[in-house]
């Protein structure tokens, strides 16, 4: 492809990488092909500022990108042909688009003149994702690309941030054009809810609520380490001495160690948690979207409770829980507004400092020194066979030793346990795949996370299931020289959370679960990283801290019990006051009468 000689003009693939540039882009992950050739031809003139990750599939690629968003809080990018490389990425997308993680990708699309042709690897990736981003463009003029991607960032980072997608035609790329820098947002009908001014009458409504209850509880999710709002949550809880608790993606947002920390709520919470939900007067909501697995069947969730949900994106309040205040725009700017009301009657408050609801507390506190000895981890049991929850207590303790680190977790068993069972302190500390639960995002994002954090240590959780989908990404680990990530394979030889269900719910039929799988440590040798493998709790503690010495990529196999389970359980579509505490509790037959026989 010949470079334009007239020094003003560019082709669009030039234009393409300079626009990305004037984003701040520093790292794209992506894999080359026919129509995104063009991009690939003009990125080695910015090598000095757009590094590319050579990923070893498309849907890796992605995750990788999601995984730098979700470390670095900025916008990450993957790049994708067309067809295969394009449909490929689709999965991230939706991941992305379900946990609401800020991604641009961009995918070559076949030339103008061949749309809708069924030409050699055309789809209609926009046609395929409308669902799953927040907006999608068709560039075939090269001369909308500097509007085109900046809006896209725009979108993309701004609100509930997301994934957007910009599909480029190959001749698109190839065009030469002078490019006009001077773009302004052209966004008819889009609303940047961040922006929006916090509605003075409901900040007094909930605030009227607030001052009144005696059991209230704050809910923290995604929403408060997106705004960067975890200084705001702990000075509103400091300010009422109102407990929180915090949704799987709200981990970090509320530091566990602080007095009013309670943990994390549903399918997997504690019981504390859940009894503590069922009890509260005002539900306090910041930033979490009340998904099934918080609530359990909606209709039996905190139902003593007047709920207050602050969300910056006002399609979601009212949408799963009634409510009765409805509060929206930025969780830093509700919450600020939330505590100079608050600071303003503070006469009106039963109490003052700390202590405003310390009966309130000391009830929580009962259910969980009542509850806590009863969950069958809470305790070793007599054998020599390496536990699950031991890998995850030798990691926790080593974290504390060596300082905080990043920790990606796949999907299933493991990422409960590592929830439940690692301590979380500081936001963005922990990722991992919510509410699309993606099997294989573990290893890829850890990838994004160790490019955007190369001085943090990242810790990978994952399952054998989930780390056979995209081990390959350690690959282009080695190939980018990383030494940051540690990957912990919690491997017990099943789909487990497949077979837990099973399990519990199917009588023991457990079809399609059983997994067998290579020698991970030798796969990882294969890789040109280091492998272990540890089948003996003794073995535990030395082989994290090995991990965590060598200047480089390990694998450790754990060997763990086969057949562990994840508990406390909510059962599919019950309310989460019926939890089921250990595999000998049995459902009952409607959602009326008695609560799980057995349960707490």
């Amino acid at each position: 492809m010949k470079t334009p000689t007239d020094p003003a003009l560019r082709t669009g693939a030039q234009i393409l990488c300079e626009a990305l540039v004037r984003q701040g882009v520093d790292v794209i992950f992506g894999i080359p092909g026919g129509a995104i050739m063009p991009f690939y031809h003009a990125l080695p003139e910015y090598a000095d500022q757009l590094h590319h990750v050579l990923c070893r599939h498309e849907q890796g690629a992605g995750h990788a990108a999601e995984g730098y968003a979700r470390a670095s809080g900025r916008v990450g990018v993957c790049v994708a042909t067309s067809g295969p490389g394009a449909t490929n990425l689709v999965t991230p997308i939706a991941d992305a688009w379900m946990d609401s993680s800020p991604m641009v990708a961009i995918t070559g699309q076949v030339s103008s003149a061949l749309l809708g042709t069924d030409a050699f690897q055309e789809t209609d990736i926009i046609g395929i994702t409308v669902p799953i981003t927040k907006h999608s463009y068709l560039v075939r003029d090269a001369r909308e690309l500097p509007r085109v991607v900046a809006e896209a960032f725009h979108i993309a980072s701004t609100g509930r941030p997301g994934p957007v997608l910009i599909d480029i035609t190959k001749d698109a790329q190839q065009a030469s054009v002078v490019p006009d820098w001077e773009t302004t947002h052209d966004l008819a009908g889009y609303d940047d809810h961040r922006l929006r001014e916090i509605d003075s009458d409901a900040v007094g409504a909930a605030v009227e609520l607030l001052v009144n209850a005696e059991r209230p509880l704050i809910l923290a999710g995604n929403g408060v380490i997106q705004s960067g709002a975890t200084a705001e949550l702990l000075a509103l809880a400091e300010c009422t001495g109102i407990p929180v608790i915090t949704t799987l993606h709200g981990l970090g947002a509320f530091p566990q160690n602080h007095p009013l920390s309670l943990g994390m709520p549903g399918m997997h919470g504690w019981v504390h948690v859940n009894r503590a939900i069922q009890r509260c007067d005002v539900l306090l909501n910041i930033g979490s979207r009340f998904d099934d697995r918080v609530t359990g069947k909606a209709s039996t969730f905190a139902p003593n409770a007047s709920v207050i949900h602050v969300d910056v994106d006002p399609s979601e309040i009212g949408k799963l829980v009634a409510v009765e205040v409805g509060i929206v725009g930025d969780a830093a700017a509700a919450m600020r507004a939330l505590i100079t009301e608050l600071s303003s009657r503070r006469s009106e408050l039963r109490s003052c400092g700390m202590t405003d609801f310390q009966p309130w507390l000391d009830e929580v506190h009962q259910l969980r020194e009542q509850f806590e000895p009863r969950q069958e981890y809470r305790r070793r049991p007599d054998t020599n066979t390496l536990q699950p929850h031991d890998v995850c207590a030798a990691l926790n303790a080593a974290r504390h030793l060596r300082g905080n680190c990043r920790v990606v977790t796949d999907v299933g068993q493991h990422q409960m346990w590592t929830a439940q069972l690692l301590d979380w302190q500081r936001p963005r500390s922990h990722i991992t795949s919510g509410g699309s639960g993606t099997m294989g995002f573990a290893v890829p994002a850890a990838l994004g996370a160790a490019m955007a954090l190369p001085d943090e240590t990242i810790w990978v959780v994952v399952g054998d299931g989930g780390f056979q989908m995209t081990n390959q990404e350690i690959a282009t680990m080695a190939q980018e020289g990383l030494t940051n990530v540690k990957i912990a394979i919690v491997n017990n030889g099943y789909l487990g959370m497949v077979r837990q269900w099973q399990q519990l719910f199917e009588g023991k039929r457990y079809s399609g679960t059983p997994l067998t799988g290579p020698d991970f440590a030798k796969l990882a040798e294969a890789y040109g990283v280091r492998g272990m493998t540890v089948d003996s709790v003794a073995h535990v503690d030395s082989a994290i801290e090995d991990a965590w010495n060598y200047p480089g990529i390990v694998v450790i196999d754990f060997r763990v019990e086969r057949e562990a389970n994840v508990f406390p359980i909510v059962p599919q579509g019950r309310s989460i006051g019926e939890m089921m505490t250990d595999a000998h509790t049995h459902a009952p037959a409607t959602d009326v009468g008695p609560a799980l026989a057995g349960t707490p």
